[in-house]
């Protein structure tokens, strides 16, 4: 091979060999595992034709579609259970689990429960669904508060032996290894739960559904030095009781967990004989020697490709103050749109008022003018609430009670006028049927108040002939003469006189009906 060749060639089988290092160096601490389709399901197709769920059995009020599996319907009293057929063949194991609890009132009953036992339980059993004195493991999605300490809906998990009782009056909380309070009632998006089994530890993280994240998951409990049996079938229970609610299960996806460094051979492929991996063996390890040398040739005469390549994977992830800044940018982002959205809805409220006020100043100027005008007529002074106070609904109630109070008193008044005038009228007619020699009586206080009103007249007269000697040297103003005053001191005397009458004339049409 030329030296023009050799030199690209090792460069690119370099690059090879340290992608492929880093990728087992990622690896190499992490925990293999595989997808185990025949203990799982998940939509589309979930169900068959016939109802049925390839690798499952379910019974009770459960009911299989397309999409999911009603473990129990929300009607009261109803309980269903989803089984695996078979048992499980590996030691270690995940499980995620995406359900959706939902029900129209403020508290569920009674939940949902995930089970990994030795053998299937029942569809209708006392525990969600299931049968009692199980020997595994139970994890509990308790909606339903028994024993009244305001701690549900609770998530918890219960290994049994097969011995214990599942404490109801309790809630259980007295066999539990460990729980967490999480609500997963009525959320926006379908709640998740991944159940972890490695290594004798149980480990159980939760996603509350809030958001459509599929990462956003939160650790619920880790508990260790849990014992399960090494096979069992995994499976879904669920129940209600008085207060119903719908739980539905969207898929149940179970992977398998092996340590690291584990390989799987496909599947038709056979062992090659144990001098022939030898032999592949030296051959790779001959082949990784020539290369690493080479390697290190090529960066003694290009020492900046070394540099190069230390730092190349450095650009591809964020530091944590990278990660700080983007999220305060974040926040503060949101906390613009937040006050901008403030201000909008202040301007239509300040937009509001000024409407409001404008057509309060109205009402104000026309209840001024008709108390004004009550004013004048002798009418009491209508109370004009303040706009500057602000307008509430008792302005709003003073406001059409003085309305109606001044349409009352313009009434009574037209009704006054009404009658003063009907009167008059009846008086006059009266006066003018009686004959013009008839004399009528007068009483002692009738006659008593006529000597009066001549005595005033005569006081008047005298006064008014004292005082004209002097008319000439004053100015007096021309608008009331001796002649105008007389005549008002007649005229009123003459409408007393008539008003005597008058009564007399409705005392003695009284006295008729006696």
């Amino acid at each position: 091979m030329s030296s023009q060749y050799r030199l690209p060639l090792v460069v690119v089988s370099a690059v090879f060999v340290l992608l492929s290092g880093r990728a087992d160096l990622g690896s190499c601490n992490q925990v293999v595992s595989r997808f185990e389709y025949k203990y799982s399901f998940k939509p589309p197709y979930l169900a068959q034709k016939d109802g049925s769920v390839p690798f499952w059995e379910y019974g009770g009020n459960a009911i299989a579609s397309a999409d999911n599996v009603r473990i129990a319907p929300s009607l009261k009293s109803q309980k269903g259970a989803i089984w695996t057929k078979s048992q499980t063949m590996f030691d270690w194991w995940t499980v995620e689990i995406n359900f959706r609890v939902s029900g129209r009132g403020r508290i569920g009953a009674d939940g949902l429960a995930f089970w990994y036992t030795t053998s299937k339980g029942d569809y209708t059993g006392p525990v969600f669904g299931s049968s009692d004195k199980w020997v595994g493991l139970g994890i509990f999605f308790d909606s339903f508060d028994n024993d009244g300490k305001h701690n549900n809906p609770y998530i918890m998990g219960v290994v049994n032996d097969g011995t214990q009782v599942f404490d109801h009056a309790n809630d259980g909380s007295t066999q539990q290894l460990s729980g967490c309070l999480r609500d997963f009632r009525n959320k926006p998006f379908a709640t998740r739960a991944k159940i972890e089994y490695y290594m004798n530890t149980l480990t159980v993280f939760f996603h509350s559904g809030n958001t459509n994240n599929e990462k956003d998951f939160e650790i619920c409990f880790r508990s260790e030095n849990v014992f399960l049996p090494k096979n069992g079938h995994f499976g879904v229970s669920a129940a209600t009781g008085g207060l119903a609610d719908d739980h539905d299960v969207n898929h149940f996806l179970t992977y398998s967990i092996y340590p690291p460094g584990t390989t799987f051979k496909p599947a038709g492929t056979s062992q090659q004989p144990s001098d022939e991996e030898n032999k592949l063996t030296r051959e790779y390890a001959d082949y990784q020697r020539k290369l690493d040398q080479e390697k290190e040739d090529y960066h003694k005469q290009h020492p900046e490709t070394k540099t190069r390549e230390d730092n190349e994977f450095e650009d591809w992830y964020e530091t944590d103050s990278q990660r700080e800044l983007n999220q305060i940018f974040s926040g503060q982002s949101q906390i613009v749109d937040s006050v901008k959205v403030l201000s909008q809805k202040l301007d239509e409220v300040v937009g509001r008022q000024e409407r409001t006020l404008s057509l309060l100043s109205n009402v104000q100027s026309t209840m001024a003018i008709i108390g004004s005008l009550g004013g004048a007529q002798g009418q009491p002074h209508v109370q004009i609430p303040q706009v500057n106070a602000g307008m509430g609904r008792q302005d709003v109630d003073v406001l059409i009670n003085n309305q109606n109070g001044i349409i009352n008193s313009v009434r009574e008044v037209r009704n006054l006028v009404a009658e003063v005038h009907s009167k008059t009228e009846n008086i006059i007619k009266n006066q003018a049927h009686q004959p013009t020699a008839q004399v009528q009586p007068l009483g002692y206080d009738q006659a008593s108040i006529i000597h009066e009103i001549r005595d005033s007249l005569n006081t008047i007269k005298r006064e008014s002939t004292q005082k004209a000697g002097y008319s000439q040297q004053l100015s007096c103003p021309t608008c009331a003469t001796n002649t105008i005053v007389l005549v008002a001191a007649v005229g009123q005397t003459l409408l007393f006189i008539l008003y005597v009458v008058y009564k007399n004339s409705k005392e003695s049409q009284a006295k008729k009906f006696y």
